[in-house]
């Protein structure tokens, strides 16, 4: 499956001036909702990263998301490998684990978003879950920004990436898409202002 293909069909490879959630900039941007607005096409984009997962000999329990954005693709993976689903929430600026989800000691987590960049949300997340007494064996996402080290991509991390270098990452494709500073950003230096399309803006 052609990822970039997937994303650009579904109006969800944008182009333009883009503020990130890590407060970078970007050219380009990856709204993956809109992707995952399509039962069928987020059902079998899952069914293929579960695929991945397994076939790699990685054995989980269940999957844990950050919300908002890891959600859908978090359910949807944990859907295709019949797991349980948990999410964590920012209260107050804190990655937390609310409404009465638990996590059992030993559980077996693979942490999943539908992009990861750097992995800071991803991350805080893994800290929660073991915290709590459960085990972290991998991270997944539908995309890969090309910053952490991927299992069949990208072999070095990128210095600001924040996945743990002994865990696997599993991801369906990788943009290497360049990001700015503000400071440092040509975009911004040729008058054009960064506007915020995730889900922490619009």
């Amino acid at each position: 499956m052609n990822l970039e293909s997937v994303y650009k069909e579904a109006g969800a490879y944008l182009e333009g001036h883009f503020l990130l959630s890590s407060g970078n900039h970007s050219q380009f941007y990856l709204q993956s909702a809109k992707v995952l607005e399509d039962p069928a096409l987020a059902g079998k984009l899952a069914n293929e990263l579960f695929s991945v997962i397994k076939n790699a000999g990685i054995n989980f329990e269940s999957v844990c998301s950050p919300a908002l954005g890891g959600i859908l693709a978090g359910y949807e993976l944990a859907r295709a490998g019949n797991k349980r689903f948990i999410f964590t929430e920012r209260v107050d600026g804190q990655m937390t684990l609310r409404r009465g989800f638990e996590v059992k000691k030993g559980e077996k987590f693979i942490i999943c978003e539908d992009v990861i960049t750097t992995g800071g949300s991803a991350v805080e997340s893994a800290k929660i879950i073991e915290s709590l007494g459960g085990e972290v064996v991998g991270y997944a996402a539908l995309a890969s920004r090309g910053f952490c080290r991927m299992v069949g991509g990208l072999e070095k991390q990128a210095p600001n990436a924040k996945l743990p270098s002994d865990k696997p990452f599993f991801a369906l494709g990788e943009f290497g898409f360049a990001m700015f500073a503000p400071n440092e950003c040509p975009l911004c230096k040729s008058g054009s202002k960064a506007i915020k399309p995730g889900s922490r803006g619009n």
